[in-house]
């Protein structure tokens, strides 16, 4: 009988790297020649692991750890934000900073969130997860569970491409030329898309063993036009 043993675990890592990315994505750091948040070397696991719910569990196993991921990152921003308006103790950081203003000052400036790049970042998590999601089970169904490499670089390239659009457009339209926007747009698309096609190897290594241990591989026929039998090989 099919298990859901290990589907746990792999949404506490989900929700993990959601978390940690948008705390780490204050970080601006030189790639390539390119200027990127530091959270792009972590949130394209996010994907990754996206793909590799929705192939294993199913289109609607991977909502649920969507959701999951959405809620414990409102979870991280409300706790955040509580700590940056309790009142510092006189005593704090003392020897670091000068005084508990400027210990204040340093935690908002690393940890705070700007409403505005709050709201793109949930909007952006939401539409480019669900895409990948719903991208790669429709993919599924339609290819007979054939051509995993194809199906997974699909539906990133749609994923990354939404979201890298929706973050970057709400959070620095008017404040960044056009010019410059399209370009960070591009680059971070192109960048977590690349990253993502390099683990593939990686996702099929964890595609195949889950499906082995847990005895389960889901077809969402539901969202296919053309619904079929089991894959064909």
């Amino acid at each position: 009988m099919p298990s859901h043993r290990y589907y746990p675990a792999l949404v506490a890592l989900f929700a993990t790297s959601l978390v940690v990315s948008n705390i780490i994505a204050v970080k601006l750091v030189a790639v390539f020649g390119m200027i990127l948040p530091a959270a792009v070397f972590l949130f394209p696991i996010t994907y990754i692991l996206g793909d590799v719910l929705t192939e294993v569990y199913g289109y609607r196993r991977a909502r649920q750890a969507i959701w999951i991921g959405f809620a414990s990152n409102v979870l991280a921003v409300a706790a955040i934000s509580l700590g940056g308006v309790l009142p510092a103790a006189d005593f704090w950081n003392a020897g670091v900073y000068p005084g508990p203003d400027e210990a204040s000052t340093a935690y908002q400036a690393i940890l705070g969130f700007a409403p505005r790049l709050l709201a793109a970042s949930f909007l952006a998590y939401l539409a480019g997860e669900f895409l990948n999601a719903a991208v790669l089970a429709r993919l599924k169904a339609a290819t007979r569970g054939r051509h995993l490499w194809l199906r997974t670089i699909s539906s990133t390239l749609l994923g990354q491409g939404v979201d890298s659009a929706i973050f970057l457009t709400g959070a620095f339209a008017g404040i960044l030329p056009v010019p410059a926007l399209a370009s960070a747009i591009l680059s971070q698309w192109l960048f977590k898309s690349g990253y993502e096609a390099l683990a593939t190897p990686l996702t099929y290594l964890a595609v195949n063993g889950l499906k082995r241990a847990e005895g389960l591989d889901v077809f969402d026929w539901g969202l296919a036009r053309d619904p079929g039998g089991p894959a064909a090989g």
